[in-house]
């Protein structure tokens, strides 16, 4: 099953573009409030009629501007789960699941489905329990099976987790992965959540103030952003600005604070010459600390620097390292084990590696 969209949209002060293809998988639409995430959903489920553009679902187009189609909501073959899950708490369950149903299912084909998903979805015995009995996990598994009550395979979920806590949180996303697998769904999530985005992402596209900025799989945004702008919301900490002082090949040798720091170029556009400005990224995770002292490693990136600020969030260390003599600051995200192995925490004085690979070179425009 495949979504492929692209629309405009004017929304008083508010311009919104984006254009992708979702297919057989998890596209999480990442990015700030109010950065056009929601916006996608409405306009794919037809809540929202974009000014031009063309909307396909499984080759079969929804909206088509120039050929005056718009389907209505009803007759787009998605599920639809938002954030306050709007189940309606003068029915059962077994009702609020087979409300979305097609008109032409028997009484027992309606009754069949909704006992098949609300198995599929951890809820027997659950049949006949208003909403107000559940808790808030239930609901959003209720949510999610009048979702796919319609059968549809494309399913559209607006921050379902984000009023969970982080326990149940964990639950739903395995769930998720699991129907996902099982059933072949093609699922357009929205979150701000950057953990979020990077637990559940195939695909990863970033919004911000309406227009998609990238689009891409999860590792390929995360480690490298188009832009500075894209580095920013991806939680990149380490975003330097830098000076290309040589080229050999398509290899850069950058001068960043009166270090010089090598990295390829793997853009498919021309290289930076010297003299050119650009922006460095290295996510903290991409760091290596060594305790040995080393002037330098060939074909890597060696910085002698000393710990000034650290963090601990349960399983994982972030430090903050000031060089020795000249470079940026930086930052490395490290977990429990081997933090405890470097003996970090009775020293101070530190080599750092950057491999090449792992620095990502952005040209300015």
């Amino acid at each position: 099953m495949s979504v492929s969209f692209r629309a405009r949209r004017r929304l008083g002060a508010f311009d919104y573009e984006a254009e992708f293809l979702a297919q057989d998988e998890i596209v999480v639409l990442f990015g700030h409030s109010g950065a056009g995430k929601s916006v996608t959903l409405q306009l794919i489920a037809g809540l929202m009629r974009p000014d031009d553009g063309v909307i396909l679902i499984d080759g079969r187009p929804v909206f088509h501007s120039a050929e005056m189609i718009n389907l209505p909501a009803q007759e787009r073959g998605v599920g639809y789960v938002v954030q306050d899950l709007a189940l309606f708490p003068h029915l059962t369950v077994a009702e609020n699941v087979s409300f979305g149903m097609r008109g032409d299912l028997s009484r027992a084909q309606r009754s069949s489905r909704v006992r098949e998903l609300l198995t599929r979805l951890g809820l027997d015995g659950f049949e006949g329990r208003k909403p107000r009995t559940l808790s808030g996990g239930q609901q959003q598994r209720v949510a999610l099976a009048r979702a796919l009550a319609r059968e549809s395979r494309v399913l559209l979920l607006d921050e379902p987790f984000s009023a969970l806590d982080d326990t149940l949180r964990a639950t739903l996303r395995r769930e998720l992965l699991r129907l996902r697998e099982e059933l072949g769904l093609t699922v357009l999530f929205v979150t701000h959540d950057l953990r979020e985005a990077h637990l559940l992402a195939d695909k990863l596209a970033v919004f911000d103030e309406g227009r998609l900025l990238q689009f891409g799989t999860r590792d390929d945004v995360f480690r490298r952003p188009v832009s500075r702008r894209v580095a920013e919301l991806t939680g990149v900490t380490n975003l330097w600005s830098g000076q290309v002082v040589a080229r050999e090949g398509s290899q850069l040798r950058i001068f960043v604070e009166g270090a010089i720091i090598a990295a390829p170029w793997n853009a498919d556009s021309p290289a930076p010459t010297p003299g050119a400005d650009v922006d460095l990224v290295v996510r903290a995770e991409r760091i290596n600390i060594r305790r040995d002292y080393f002037d330098q490693i060939p074909g890597r990136n060696v910085i002698q620097a000393e710990i000034i600020e650290e963090y601990a969030y349960g399983a994982s260390h972030t430090l903050r390292f000031q060089p020795v003599t000249a470079g940026p600051v930086l930052e490395v995200e490290i977990a429990a084990r081997p933090y405890e192995v470097l003996g970090i925490a009775t020293r101070k004085s530190f080599t750092l590696e950057l491999m090449p690979e792992d620095v990502h070179v952005i040209a300015r425009s």
